[in-house]
């Protein structure tokens, strides 16, 4: 965990508003792909892979923030 420690929280927010909501137009690609996955139509490995990959940094940023609280 002192991996999450190190990385900064500018850092943290620049990939969730990039990596995490790219490409921008017509919707996030993540809300695509959990509308997919609410719907069962998320089937194809390329797509779990696709989600996973734009949801790290929004994990990223849960498990970070979760870690600060429970040290203050």
């Amino acid at each position: 965990m002192a991996l999450l420690d190190r990385i900064s929280w500018p850092i943290v927010a620049v990939l969730c508003l990039t990596l995490g909501l790219a490409p921008f137009a017509p919707e996030p690609h993540l809300w695509e792909k959990l509308k997919m996955l609410a719907a069962g139509e998320l089937r194809r490995a390329i797509d779990v892979f696709d989600l996973l990959w734009h949801a790290l940094p929004w994990l990223l940023a849960i498990l970070k923030g979760w870690r600060g609280l429970r040290q203050s």
